[in-house]
């Protein structure tokens, strides 16, 4: 069985005046398995590793990974468009003691599927790390086609896909295609229930950030077939899940974790910004509903 299933937490990258606020990435991280949260996944998009330079990509997998202290997987961010530099953060991760690797598909240069292949290739054949492909099209321009990913199954140390498509079609295209070990997991929280549904092993979430139990929770009953209660936890969170991108993420989950005061600052890095007076006023009322703040 996959050591990849459940609700892993898309966790943030918290800064104080524009630097990694290592206090508060410890913190966070004891929250999440304080909470039950099956897996952590530190310089993911949620993590903003396309702001981090290598130094800090490299110190925040490393405090990840320590403060877990194996308690849950941890899933390190290492992709990039450069394949040699995706080589790079993955050989770190391992060496960090990382449990696998989320690799997005290269974003900006628009490879065409037989380059993903030899891209995800190539890093499987230089490191010896289990590797999580990540597919989100609306972030990268690209979408790794269900065939592609069949591809990439077949090597052995290419374990599974995070699937941010929010496309079941597609979902299950992939599932049919792979091999039955092949970890499927959901990249946007309002398909995780469908997608276990589907035969999918989990979700790589940015909700778990602020509701990780719950979270947690609806994973386990899914994977266990346990439906009616895992869509009363589907729907008591989807109004969550919605407000988690009221504005490009991890923007309202930062801000979030602010008001709930799990970090002291959810300022996010330039060029991201802070939320507007309506948007933090209906995100409130959000976590208000659910009661996460007063």
């Amino acid at each position: 069985m996959s050591k990849f299933r459940g609700a892993f937490v898309a966790i943030v990258t918290p800064f104080i005046d524009g630097a990694v606020d290592e206090q508060g990435l410890q913190d966070l991280v004891e929250f999440q398995v304080a909470s039950g949260t099956h897996g952590i996944v530190p310089c993911g998009t949620t993590g903003e590793s396309a702001t981090l330079n290598h130094e800090e990509h490299h110190r925040v997998v490393e405090l990840t990974i320590k403060t877990v202290k194996g308690r849950v997987p941890v899933l390190a961010g290492t992709g990039s468009n450069s394949t040699s530099e995706s080589i790079e953060l993955t050989r770190h991760a391992k060496t960090a003691g990382a449990d696998g690797a989320l690799m997005i598909t290269p974003y900006y240069n628009r490879p065409s599927q037989e380059g993903l292949y030899q891209h995800f290739k190539a890093v499987a054949a230089a490191v010896d790390l289990p590797i999580i492909v990540y597919n989100v099209p609306s972030r990268t321009g690209v979408n790794m086609l269900p065939e592609t990913v069949a591809r990439c199954a077949a090597i052995n140390n290419i374990v599974g896909i995070k699937e941010a498509t929010g496309n079941l079609n597609q979902v299950s295209e992939v599932i049919r295609l792979c091999p039955p070990d092949f970890a499927v997991l959901s990249g946007d929280d309002f398909t995780a229930l469908p997608t276990v549904a589907v035969g999918g092993t989990g979700v790589i979430s940015v909700t778990s950030n602020v509701a990780p139990q719950e979270m947690a929770t609806m994973m386990d009953l899914a994977l266990a077939g346990d439906y009616v209660q895992a869509r009363v936890l589907h729907y008591k969170l989807f109004p969550l899940m919605q407000a988690m991108f009221f504005d490009t993420n991890p923007v309202p989950a930062k801000a979030a974790l602010q008001f709930m005061r799990r970090i002291k600052s959810g300022a996010p890095r330039l060029p991201l910004y802070g939320m507007n007076d309506a948007t933090v006023a209906k995100l409130k009322k959000a976590l208000a509903d659910y009661g996460l703040i007063a």
